[in-house]
């Protein structure tokens, strides 16, 4: 994406109107203000940033949350001075400590993070992308940048109090001729079970260099616990479809699903299947229930009481309004479950589960932008229905 916003401050006893951040001339449709503010984690002009976005959360072994996003020095942009900031909760989302600044250089790009956490020894592994500010998605694509996108990783041993130096890992996990590149943005996952149990798959996308432009999903994994990471499949190519921003989660027989957003296809997501740990991937299919604006989801799996559970959040709309989760009990063949969690402006959002009856969703919200900030909710799964 490549946008750049005009902040406006309005009162709540205004009518409010929303215009959707793909097309300025769209509006959305007028909605009541909600009864409360939104419980912030990230606010729009808040310590020292204009704008947060790209929202990813994880818990840590101990149980405690790590919640990530980008802080936007200057404006909504997605170029620029943009830093990779952090907050933590020790007590299921209710209270968020200071902002933490996980990665800062000057005024070029680091974000997209995708937290992964090592349920062995704690460890957090967190991927991250980078470019130069002043180059853009337009110029990169097009091989007229100053310099790429590139790839990072940094890890925490102390659940996200300390992190080690940003350590480049593009070589090995993005392919010649590849020009833009997305981490995630959410977490990732760590296998439970079968031939590739622990190993780390992180959702990714790209965007090849040229006038085609042709982009797709893809993962990146390490099987030694997040010290070194390589690139794993992508989905087959579709005739017309650009797969990108993707989601990933373990089903209970062990195979994975990708979930991605996808231009050109009617307001759906697209679905993909590996048997292998994402070395390949199946042929993508139509997730048809899953009505989609063009937007980063968020794909969660998890053991409720014993039982296997997907959980998938979006704004489940044509436009970026209506924050939905949405809950499957047969590996996403049918998505019978959901709970609206909030019903105006939204856009990308995080996954986490806090217990056999709550989860947590880390989503992007606002009374007249969806990108008026960061917010967290705490979710029944008995609401879920």
């Amino acid at each position: 994406m490549h946008f750049r916003y005009t902040l406006l401050i309005l009162s709540l006893s205004l009518p409010l109107a929303w215009a959707c951040n793909d097309d300025p001339e769209r509006i959305y449709p007028k909605i009541e203000p909600p009864s409360s503010v939104l419980p912030y984690v990230f606010q729009q002009g808040t310590e020292g940033y204009s704008c947060f976005r790209i929202p990813a959360i994880i818990m840590t072994k101990s149980g405690g949350l790590l919640a990530f996003a980008e802080g936007r020095k200057n404006d909504c942009s997605d170029e620029g001075d943009i830093d990779l900031v952090m907050k933590r909760s020790a007590d299921s989302g209710r209270t968020w400590s200071k902002l933490q600044v996980v990665w800062s250089d000057g005024d070029n790009t680091c974000g997209n993070p995708a937290p992964v956490v090592d349920r062995n020894t704690g460890t957090v592994r967190l991927l991250m992308t980078w470019n130069y500010g002043h180059d853009d998605i337009g110029t990169i694509n097009a091989g007229t940048s100053k310099d790429t996108r590139r790839v990072y990783l940094t890890s925490s041993a102390d659940e996200g109090r300390t992190w080690d130096a940003p350590k480049e890992i593009t070589t090995t996990v993005k392919a010649p001729g590849w020009g833009w590149y997305a981490t995630g943005p959410c977490h990732g996952i760590q296998i439970t079970q079968g031939a590739h149990k622990n190993r780390m798959v992180v959702p990714c996308d790209y965007i090849e260099v040229g006038a085609g432009r042709r982009g797709n999903s893809h993962v990146i994994y390490s099987d030694d616990a997040g010290l070194t990471w390589k690139l794993g499949g992508a989905v087959p190519q579709l005739s017309g479809l650009n797969p990108n921003e993707s989601t990933v989660a373990e089903l209970s027989d062990g195979r994975l699903m990708l979930n991605m957003r996808v231009g050109g296809n009617d307001y759906k997501r697209l679905a993909s299947i590996s048997t292998d740990g994402g070395i390949t991937w199946s042929a993508a299919y139509d997730e048809k229930t899953l009505t989609d604006p063009v937007c980063q989801g968020s794909l969660l799996s998890g053991m409720v009481n014993g039982n296997h559970r997907l959980f998938f959040s979006n704004p489940a709309a044509t436009t970026r309004t209506n924050m939905t989760i949405r809950m499957s009990s047969d590996n996403g063949k049918t998505w019978d479950k959901k709970n609206v969690v909030f019903e105006g402006p939204s856009g990308y959002s995080d996954l986490v589960l806090l217990s056999d009856t709550k989860a947590g969703l880390l989503f992007e919200g606002g009374l007249s932008r969806y990108f008026n900030g960061i917010a967290f909710r705490t979710v029944l799964l008995s609401n879920i229905k």
